[in-house]
């Protein structure tokens, strides 16, 4: 194997031969027989293992056991223990996800501190093909078919292509030694059963099983290659804006695509979605019609689909009026930073800067989001208009509204910020104190 592995490693995966690697070592079989290789081949390796503290005095041995193989190995190691239960409970996520996400944190934390360029875990064909499984048993898109990808930002993978079978035969005919954890032994975990009941009846339906499975994979990463490229097209059709609040698709343009359904997963599918038909069903809704996933909302505005983050949709009612006391130089807002300055001329007026007659005041001034019936006196223009009124003039959509903040002296609108001065507060050819206010 160590030739085979040595081959694959100069044909797919020659950087690592001139890289700063990190091994994920648990002490289990395939971390070690990793480990072994990689030291065969004098690659520039470290160890990184954790302690989850999942199973007592069996955890600790694990522990014990990675030290002397540094010592061995003459390998630097970095050991890392968890409170992976209690981690588990203030997150709500299984054990094993928990672990999962403790680990690979950890690990990235790691690298970016001591600079290693890339981080090496275990996983070879056998984990592939279980993967493949339990997304399939509980139902995936194609990204979910493709397996465990080799490279992942700078997770690699190099088992990938070598079975359970060979990593055995080749601790076996080098007398390593390894760590066995008594929770592979359970049927609890799905993967286990798949590992210890279904897989084994595959392998004996068809013993090509894990080769034929690898052309799959690569057939489907293939396929998976063609629709990327496709998707990146219809992106630059559909997409018709991208601001700070998120970013907006074209309904007409999707509804020309052959399968709008189907497009709008491929578009959508990385921002945590999983009602997919009620996703689909916005294309046709009323406007205001939303759905939500963990991380973002997808909204139905007229003509178009706007996309955002949640936590960058904050009602009125989550937020406090913020009062600015007079003589204030700078105020911290959700928004930016205030800045006031007293000054004797006005410059160039833009969006984020305004001039204001200064004795037309009423301090504390207030800082708030709009609210139904508001009304101002835009600036250059005669008269007053309802906010609603001047934000349909103005084209905003649904989360440009949402993200809108007032400056208020009393119950008047002295700025739409970042938007329309009122009039009412203009320096005149009367102002005796002009103040400035400019929002960075």
């Amino acid at each position: 194997m160590l030739k085979a592995y040595k081959n694959h490693i100069n044909k797919n995966l020659p950087f690592l031969k001139e890289s700063k690697l990190l091994i994920a070592i648990s002490g289990g079989l395939d971390s070690i027989v990793l480990t072994h290789l990689c030291h065969n081949l004098k690659l520039n390796i470290a160890l990184a293992h954790c302690n989850f503290n999942l199973r007592g005095k069996e955890s600790d041995a694990d522990e014990d056991f990675v030290l002397q193989l540094t010592d061995d190995l003459n390998k630097e190691v970095f050991i890392e223990s968890f409170d992976t239960e209690t981690f588990a409970k203030q997150h709500k996520l299984s054990t094993q996800m928990a672990a999962r996400e403790l680990r690979y944190q950890w690990f990235k934390e790691l690298a970016e501190q001591l600079d290693f360029d890339y981080i090496l875990t275990a996983h070879h064909a056998d984990d592939n093909l279980e993967t493949f499984l339990i997304n399939l048993s509980r139902g995936t898109g194609l990204d979910g078919l493709t397996g465990i990808p080799e490279i992942n930002e700078n997770v690699v993978r190099p088992l990938l292509p070598f079975s359970r079978e060979d990593i055995e035969e080749y601790a076996k005919s080098e007398n390593l030694k390894w760590r066995e954890d008594s929770s592979n032994a359970s049927n609890k975990y799905l993967r286990n059963k798949l590992r210890m009941e279904a897989i084994p009846i595959l392998k004996e339906i068809n013993p090509q099983l894990l080769q034929n499975f690898n052309k799959t994979i690569a057939h489907l990463q293939d396929s998976k290659d063609i629709i990327d490229d496709r998707i990146d097209t219809i992106s630059n059709q559909v997409i018709q804006d991208i601001s700070n609040n998120g970013m907006s698709f074209n309904i007409a343009k999707i509804n020309k695509l052959s399968n709008p359904k189907a497009y709008l997963y491929e578009l959508l599918k990385d921002y945590n979605f999983t009602e997919w038909n009620d996703v689909n069903n916005l294309l046709k809704a009323q406007s205001g019609k939303q759905v939500l996933s963990e991380t973002h909302r997808l909204i139905k505005d007229r003509d178009c689909l706007l996309l955002s983050n949640l936590d960058s949709n904050v009602s009125s009612s989550a937020v406090e009026r913020l009062l600015i006391k007079e003589n204030t130089k700078q105020f911290e807002t959700i928004i930016g930073t205030l800045n006031f300055e007293t000054t004797k001329q006005l410059n160039e007026l833009n969006a984020s800067t305004i001039y204001v007659d200064k004795s037309k005041l009423i301090f504390p001034l207030i800082i708030r989001q709009w609210q139904k019936g508001d009304y101002f006196y835009p600036f250059g223009m005669q008269g007053k208009k309802k906010l609603s009124k001047f934000f349909k003039d103005e084209k905003l959509s649904l989360i440009d509204k949402e993200n809108v903040w007032l400056l208020c002296s009393g119950d008047d609108i002295v700025w739409v910020i970042n938007r329309r001065p009122d009039n009412r507060f203009k320096v005149t050819e009367n102002t005796k104190e002009i103040l400035k206010i400019e929002l960075k």
